[in-house]
């Protein structure tokens, strides 16, 4: 698969990983790390999962209203919302893994038309794209 990109960003971490600091080269974003309680962190910053369903659940949102303009599929709603809950944990074969549940609602949208929209969001966002095959993403719309 060959990509055209036309952006790129630029991300540091310093520190421990996952008990460190992250931010944009471009200074607009800085957070503290730390693991999950439930890792056995302190809970007291953020975490990669975080910071991956915040942009998995925006992109695909984008992806959604990309999808349903550019094949007139009607118009994806102002209060239209994606919810990206992403889990992490060990994996069968060793190493941890990430699981993806992604929650659409789309108020005021025909439920077929709604389904559609939510199919072509995933052929769209790169995301999903990246994900695909990799780990398990499933999609509940409301």
């Amino acid at each position: 698969m060959s990509v055209d990109a036309k952006y790129w960003t630029e991300a540091w971490a310093t520190g421990g990983g996952r008990n460190g600091t992250a931010g944009l080269a471009s200074g607009m974003l800085t957070v503290t790390m730390t693991s999950p309680t439930e890792l056995g962190g302190s809970g007291k910053g953020h975490n990669p999962e975080e910071l991956f369903a915040t942009g998995y659940a925006a992109c695909y949102l984008g992806a959604m209203r990309f999808a349903a303009q550019n094949e007139n599929l009607g118009d994806v709603p102002d209060d239209a919302r994606v919810t990206a809950n992403v889990g992490i944990g060990p994996r069968d074969d060793g190493g941890f893994g990430l699981k993806v549940k992604l929650i659409v609602a789309l108020p005021g949208v025909d439920r077929d038309v709604a389904e559609k929209i939510v199919e072509r969001g995933h052929f769209i966002c790169p995301y999903s794209n990246a994900t695909q095959g990799n780990i398990s993403v499933e999609t509940e719309l409301l």
